[in-house]
């Protein structure tokens, strides 16, 4: 535990509906802290939008919270919607299916269906992760102006995980632009070695790439022999999730039906 993450938290508790506003020593008292703690938790936290100084005396909550609370919703409503499409893909494929959302600069899985021959003996619910080599990071970056992409890689670098992670940005802009062209990602063991994955992008109602879904196991032949038939249930997935969400293409002709799926 973080000592001084946990202060900061119990500070923002501190405030509610009946008492949005509070001073200085009000705080300090109930929390039985030092009024120079205090002040300097209010004001790193009001670096950040947490916390807001309404005049010379109150504090109140920051709009900063409005933003996690809108996310979690989001999360929330993305995750219901999708899950009923997703257990139906998992039967369909028989391999692990994850839904994730992009969180800030990473994508967070909020959502797993996973086989029982996965490398890993965790849930991968919960996990932050790079963009630049999973098939779900990939998958939204490809949606994303490529000024966007140059942003978020300069902030979070491209770190190696196995020897085929793409490492230097000309290397993922040109993989960007080939999931363009076949409408989804690949993700050839670049997170973990023997995993292979293929994702597509999910949309808001505003067309704003939100998150992916993707399709992954140990089987190399996802990438292979089965991808059309993988991508084809992938891709209708992604789009009826995105539908679900408020999404309607520009162009009727870019929906994905049934009938196109492969078997």
């Amino acid at each position: 535990m973080i000592r001084s993450v946990l202060k900061a938290i119990d500070l923002m508790n501190v405030f509610s509906i009946e008492e949005p506003y509070l001073t200085l020593t009000q705080i300090s008292d109930r929390l039985k802290m030092p009024k120079s703690t205090a002040h300097n938790l209010l004001n790193t936290l009001a670096s950040r939008g947490f916390i807001e100084k309404v005049n010379d005396e109150y504090y109140a909550l920051g709009t900063a919270v409005i933003s996690l609370t809108q996310s979690a919703r989001v999360n929330a409503e993305l995750r219901d919607r999708a899950a009923p499409l997703l257990r139906e893909l998992a039967d369909t494929s028989k391999e692990s299916v994850y839904l994730t959302y992009l969180d800030g600069d990473y994508v967070l899985y909020i959502y797993a269906i996973e086989t029982t021959n996965r490398l890993m003996a965790r849930s991968a619910v919960g996990d932050r992760v790079h963009t630049h080599c999973t098939g779900v990071g990939k998958a939204i970056l490809a949606a994303l102006e490529p000024k966007q992409v140059e942003q978020i890689i300069e902030r979070t670098s491209m770190p190696e995980f196995t020897p085929n992670t793409l490492t230097t940005l000309d290397a993922l802009m040109a993989e960007l632009e080939a999931t363009r062209k076949r409408g989804y990602s690949i993700d050839n063991q670049e997170h973990e070695l023997g995993t292979y994955c293929v994702g597509s992008v999910i949309r808001d109602a505003h067309g704003k790439a939100i998150g992916a879904c993707s399709i992954s196991g140990r089987d190399p032949e996802i990438i292979g022999s089965r991808e059309a038939n993988l991508t084809a249930d992938l891709l209708y997935t992604a789009q009826e999730i995105s539908r679900h969400m408020g999404y309607v293409p520009a162009s009727p002709s870019l929906l994905v039906q049934r009938s196109q799926v492969q078997r």
